[in-house]
This record gives structure tokens, C-alpha cells and sequence, in this order.
């Protein structure tokens, strides 16, 4: 059974906002996110900036005061994102404390992460080593447990149903996406709350920046002069159903997912398939999972990652996957305003390309200036711009050739209803 998948929540959390309307008035608007990094010393690094978040408050009432205390920032950019995407989907009253005013909601919980409550962990470990072993409690390693995020979001809104957690490099995102999609689609759940998240991390942070692969100037996807990524953290989360179960109790239809592709490259640990073969296979099954042919996508929103490999690359499938039309559909990358945020990349991004189906617009590559011939891509850039854009294609690529790709699909045009 092929049943048509509605998106009817959406929650986002970037370093430029704490909520999709925020984070999306500021992209448009051509600023940044990034900053330099205070979260942890990062004077060795050749790189020290990143697309931080400046506070996460937790409303009293989510959650007992003493959890919220000890809770780790990933917890909380993933519960600030839920929250608003099932007010949003009408699946929560909007009451002060939701935990003492609802009934168990029942959905599927598909949740993305590279780095969970890894910094909870690093924080145990440098107290320990700093002969700190009172401060060095056990709760945080309560966080750095990979299922803690998911239990924090089932006690705060009382989500019952299974979990999965997915952790496939900066795939991740796109892949928790894909995942409820197939199971919507396929009819075996109803209702499935997808999620991407990453909190910043010494460790990772450290980590891309020993492989050089941080800038220590500005993101600059696909301009010639690029010289690497910029670490962001954050959080996307949507809510999926079956148009059919949407439309049964009332809920407002936000946007369509039509399709849906992944694929391994087997190429290298880190680099990518020179001539995008891998992202080809990606991008092509999901337009063709969405029943559509290739000039029918009307924009890419790109991993893009300002990595001198990656970009090129990823140019080369856009060219091979949309030939003579290629010159004419818009390529963007956010990743110069909210960063990567590896695991939460792709369902950050699938959130502003459903952001971008709804207000006609797409947000500009910052730090675009000069075009390099290795991407011939019609890359938006310096401004956002007003664009008919009926169906979106995000990718999202990882190391180990982990490639996905989604396409997103406009409701209330008439004819797709």
C-alpha cells in the first residue's frame, strides 16, 4: 500500500532562532549564525567558530525541576523542537505544563544523532581528570546514554509507541526522515514523529578540525575560494501521517514527503565518489520514488558543505541527474548561516525546504562571491529569492558514502489534493 505522506508539525531550533519562524526570517535576511566557540577551549584548533545556540530554556512543567536542571543541551534543543512541532500538528494542548494535561500520544519515534549527549560525558570525564570526582556525578553519563534524549522527549509529552534512533553520519537527518516515510507510506503506523539533532562537542568539534576540514575563515559553499565547513548544532523534528489519518481528525496539512533515496558509495572513509555516483543513485531514487521526472524538481536545497571535495562532487550529480536543466533550477545551501549539524542537518534542512514551499522563497548561499567551474550549479546567492517552487529535493551526504536524499512536495496547490 502507498499511502500519501502529510507533514503537519514542524519544530526547528538553529543558531538563529529557537523556532522554524525565527530561524527562517533571519535566513532570508542574510545573517549568520556563527560565532566563535565558548562552549569549550578551542585554542589549539585551527578552527574556532561554529553556529552556536545562546540558551535553551525548558518551560517549568515539561519535566520535574531537578531533570531539567541536569539535562543536556542535546535533550533540549530536541525538546524546544518537538514541542512547536506538535502544537503545530495539534497533537498538544497549549498549556503551561503539557505533561500534566494530556492523554499518551501514540507514534512511532524516529530520532537522528551522530553525537547525542556526548557533551554531558565530556564534562564527566574532564571533571574526573581534573580530580573532581564529586562533580563528576553519574548524571551525566545518564546523558551520554544514547536513548536518554528519547526517554526525555516520551516523559516531557507523554509519546508512547517504539523508537528508533538512527546514527549514519551527517545522512543521519534525512535518514530519520526516510525511515518514517516508509513506514507511513508502507501503512504500518499512522502517525510518526521524525527527528535530527546534534549538539556541539569537543570531541567532534576537535575531531573535523584535525582533518582540516574547518574553515578558519568563512563557510563559502560552492564558491571557488571555499576552504571548509563550519560545525552548527541544533534541532528539525516533523510530524508525519497518512493524509488519510490527517485529514480524519482535522489536522492542517503543511507539505507532502513524495520521495525518498539512499545509498552507500563504498568509496572511502571520508571522501566522497569523485563524480557523485553514490549522491546520483540517492537523488534519482527519490525523484523517482516521488513519481516524478527530473525536470519536475523545481530546486535543490544542497548538503553543500563548503568542503572543497564535497561541493564538486556534489555538483557533478546535479549536473548528471538534471542534464539541460540543471542551468535553470536553483541550488542553495544553508550551511553558511546555521552551520552543519551533521546529525540534525538533514531534518533541520528538510524543514526550511518545507519552509521554502510555503513562502515561495529560497534563502541565499551566504558568503557566495566568486563561481568556481568545478560547480556549475545555478547556486543562489547574496539574497533570498522569489521562486515558484512546487517540489523541493534536499541531500544530505556523509563520510563512508553515506548519501539520502528527499523530496518535498507543496500542499494546496489544488491538483496534488
Amino acid at each position: 500500500m502507498n499511502h500519501r505522506v502529510a507533514v503537519t508539525g514542524m519544530g526547528l531550533v538553529t543558531a538563529l532562532g529557537l523556532g522554524a519562524d525565527e530561524t527562517w526570517r533571519r535566513l532570508v535576511a542574510g545573517e549568520s549564525g556563527v560565532r566563535p566557540v565558548t562552549l569549550f577551549d578551542v585554542s589549539t584548533c585551527r578552527g574556532r567558530t561554529a553556529a552556536a545556540i545562546d540558551g535553551l530554556p525548558i518551560p517549568e512543567g515539561w519535566l520535574p525541576a531537578k531533570r531539567v536542571r541536569e539535562m543536556d543541551r542535546a535533550s533540549r534543543m530536541l525538546l524546544i523542537a518537538v514541542h512547536e512541532a506538535l502544537l503545530q500538528a495539534s497533537l498538544l494542548p497549549n498549556t503551561p505544563s503539557p505533561r500534566q494535561s494530556i492523554a499518551p500520544l501514540r507514534a512511532f519515534l524516529v530520532l537522528g544523532t551522530t553525537g547525542g549527549g556526548m557533551r554531558s560525558g565530556e564534562v564527566f570525564h574532564r571533571r574526573l581528570m581534573a580530580g573532581r570526582p564529586r562533580a563528576a556525578r553519574g548524571k551525566l553519563l545518564r546523558n551520554y546514554v544514547p536513548q536518554q534524549q528519547a526517554i526525555d522527549l516520551q516523559e516531557a509529552f507523554g509519546v508512547d509507541g517504539p523508537i528508533l534512533t538512527i546514527a549514519n553520519a551527517c545522512a543521519t537527518g534525512a535518514n530519520a526522515i526516510g525511515y518514517g516515510f516508509h513506514l507511513v507510506r508502507s501503512g504500518q503506523h499512522d502517525l510518526v514523529l521524525c527527528a535530527g539533532y546534534d549538539g556541539l562537542s569537543e570531541l567532534i568539534f576537535a575531531g573535523f578540525d584535525s582533518l582540516q576540514a574547518m574553515t578558519t575563515e568563512l563557510c563559502r559553499p560552492f564558491d571557488k575560494n571555499r576552504s571548509g565547513l563550519v560545525i552548527g548544532e541544533g534541532a528539525g523534528v516533523l510530524v508525519l501521517e497518512s493524509v488519510e489519518h490527517a485529514k480524519q481528525r482535522g489536522a492542517k496539512i503543511l507539505g507532502e514527503i513524495a520521495g525518498y533515496g539512499q545509498s552507500i558509495d563504498t568509496h572511502h572513509l571520508t571522501q566522497p565518489h569523485p563524480e557523485g555516483d553514490g549522491a546520483l543513485l540517492a537523488m534519482q531514487q527519490a525523484i523517482e520514488t516521488a513519481g516524478l521526472r527530473p525536470e519536475e524538481v523545481d530546486h535543490v536545497n544542497a548538503h553543500g558543505t563548503a568542503t572543497p571535495q564535497n561541493d564538486s562532487m556534489e555538483s557533478k550529480a546535479i549536473r548528471r541527474c538534471f542534464g539541460d536543466a540543471t542551468k535553470r533550477i536553483p541550488v542553495t545551501s544553508v550551511k553558511g548561516a546555521i552551520g552543519h549539524i551533521l546529525g540534525g542537518a538533514g531534518a533541520a534542512e528538510g524543514v526550511i525546504s518545507l519552509l521554502t514551499l510555503q513562502h515561495q522563497a529560497i534563502p541565499p548561499t551566504l558568503n557566495y562571491e566568486t563561481p568556481d567551474p568545478a560547480c556549475d550549479v545555478a547556486v543562489v546567492a547574496r539574497k533570498a529569492r522569489t521562486y515558484p517552487t512546487r517540489t523541493v529535493l534536499s541531500n544530505s551526504f556523509g563520510f563512508g558514502g553515506a548519501n539520502a536524499a528527499v523530496v518535498f512536495r507543496r500542499w494546496g496547490d489544488g491538483a496534488m489534493e
